[in-house]
């Protein structure tokens, strides 16, 4: 667990304290044959054959540590996942990200990650949602997509000579809107096979980026009918009408509910409090969160108060602690 900068009272210090200290015995028991420090000794099997990856080094006739981390082995190959490093991005992410620059045939989009990723105008579906090759005017509407400061989701394609290359071939991917964009370390996030939440007693999305930016948002139904809104959207924009011309039901349309912008604070609050204590960052811990702050009735400025870090920390020591019981 890293230092936290908060403000404790003598009682809270020694609350969180025991609470760490419980989570961080049930870590290593965890993990106690896995988890490496610099200059530990791996036991490998050098009679089937031995691949040393990233973390690992060969001193004395044996594989040792050159980070702390977890020992992974994928057939012959035998490296160390560093807990703390820079998001790496591994093809068929989820990454939610930040435009910021609109080139020709592309938009350049910032993904936490050492380089700024690609995605190409060809490797997204059109407005209209047709299938055909894009033409020289689909490049001059390219703003009516996305513009700089937007904020889209993606998936990672590949590699390939030019940098990292995203794409969104679905009506799940695209701009996001009417929400908030958080950021964690990507070392918190663990690759799941479902990225996209739904919380439907609070009445938002989540979307958990593997490369660590979170975004929660209001619900939105991804229906075919979102093809035809943003046909709409954009002819709209063509027109320019005036900001007074706008009709009661565009206006109650692009309304959201102050609950459900309080239910999306909440949410958002709970990130940042499981961030800073240094935990994963799951559906099922930020769900809890938001609960156990609803049933203290705990206010929305006030999660991001001293006590309430304390309570987190207990409340997931004791779920670890019944975890491992079963």
């Amino acid at each position: 667990m890293r230092e936290l900068q908060l403000s404790l009272n003598q009682t809270q210090k020694v609350r969180l304290q025991r609470a760490l200290e419980k989570l961080e015995s049930l870590s290593s028991k965890a993990n106690s044959n896995a988890s490496v420090t610099v200059a530990d000794s791996i036991p490998v099997n050098y009679e089937d054959g031995l691949l040393k990856g990233h973390g690992t080094s060969e001193f004395n006739g044996e594989v040792v540590a050159t980070v702390c981390g977890i020992v992974e082995r994928v057939n012959k190959l035998v490296y160390v996942r560093a807990l703390r490093a820079r998001y790496k991005p591994e093809v068929g992410d989820i990454i939610v990200g930040r435009v910021i620059e609109v080139a020709p045939k592309r938009w350049r989009v910032e993904i936490n990650y050492s380089h700024d990723a690609v995605l190409m105008l060809s490797s997204m579906n059109l407005p209209d949602g047709i299938q055909r090759r894009r033409t020289a005017l689909d490049e001059l509407n390219m703003r009516s997509i996305f513009e700089e400061n937007d904020v889209i989701c993606a998936e990672v394609r590949g590699f390939q000579h030019d940098g990292l290359h995203l794409q969104a071939r679905s009506q799940k991917y695209g701009k996001l809107g009417r929400g908030q964009l958080l950021t964690v370390p990507s070392y918190l996030v663990k690759r799941r096979k479902q990225h996209f939440h739904h919380l439907e007693n609070y009445g938002i999305d989540l979307i958990i980026g593997c490369n660590g930016f979170i975004w929660v948002g209001e619900h939105i139904q991804v229906t075919d009918d979102m093809v035809v809104d943003q046909v709409n959207k954009s002819e709209q924009d063509d027109a320019k009408p005036d900001e007074n011309s706008i009709s009661p039901e565009d206006q109650e349309k692009n309304y959201t509910r102050q609950e459900t912008r309080e239910n999306i604070c909440r949410a958002a609050n709970a990130i940042r409090v499981l961030s800073t204590l240094g935990f994963n960052i799951t559906v099922e811990v930020i769900t809890e969160t938001v609960d156990l702050s609803t049933s203290i009735n705990v206010a929305i400025h006030e999660m991001l108060g001293s006590e309430f870090y304390v309570l987190v920390a207990e409340k997931e020591s004791v779920r670890r602690s019944m975890t491992k019981k079963k």
